[in-house]
């Protein structure tokens, strides 16, 4: 595992920690790393939410299916991220989403029980992983509080416009790439494929913007 160290330190979760002290604190941890193909499942809906993941390489999406096969995608998780913490933070005894891979990832798995609780050797770092752990969540909120500004919009082009503009500002620039292919941002939208490529096709005709696959460009 030592040579995954450089890309655990990327995980905010780690910040402030040693390198040194790394194997001792993955030991503490009861580290596990798994390797996932493309579109396999790491948690499924109704597992017990006991673990939280660290993408290493690769990204996964939090994904939502209701009773009829429909697929919502809560959030894509990138390279040093987490997924899990909220519902294992939250003591619930079931997941209610799903955690799949979109492309091969090597993802790191913890005990979260672990993570917050001191361990009967006093490992000085666990007032640090706890404290880095509230920053996560605070940040995951302030996401969630973004994505709801764009769910909220009444229109699939309003709603594409705004996830596109905060793309653009997070980018620092008009021209970027999205984490997304099609079906994965109506997925992420909760709109219609159909009527959100139609609504793409008008603002390019528009001149509001160009894009090619999942390479975007608003013009101004």
């Amino acid at each position: 595992m030592k040579n995954l160290f450089p890309c655990v330190k990327i995980s905010p979760l780690f910040a402030d920690i040693d390198e040194h002290d790394l194997a001792a604190l993955l030991d503490c941890l009861a580290a596990d790393v798994s390797s996932f193909e493309k579109h396999s499942f790491i948690f499924m809906e109704n597992d017990a939410a006991t673990r939280i993941g660290v993408v290493l390489f690769g990204g996964v999406h939090v994904v939502r299916d209701d009773f009829w096969g429909n697929r919502t995608i809560l959030a894509r998780v990138e390279p040093g991220d987490l997924f899990g913490e909220a519902f294992s933070c939250a003591a619930v005894d079931r997941l209610p989403v799903s955690v799949v891979s979109c492309e091969k990832s090597e993802i790191l798995l913890l005990d979260y029980g672990r993570v917050i609780t001191a361990c009967a050797s006093a490992c000085a770092f666990h007032s640090v992983l706890v404290k880095n752990m509230t920053k996560i969540l605070a940040a995951k909120n302030i996401l969630l509080t973004q994505k709801m500004e764009h769910l909220t919009r009444r229109t699939t082009r309003e709603k594409l416009l705004s996830f596109l503009s905060a793309q653009a500002k997070r980018k620092g620039g008009n021209s970027f790439e999205i984490p997304f292919d099609r079906q994965e941002l109506a997925d992420y939208l909760s709109v219609d494929r159909s009527a959100m490529s139609a609504s793409l096709s008008k603002m390019r005709d528009d001149g509001i913007l160009r894009f090619h696959k999942n390479h975007f460009e608003i013009l101004t």
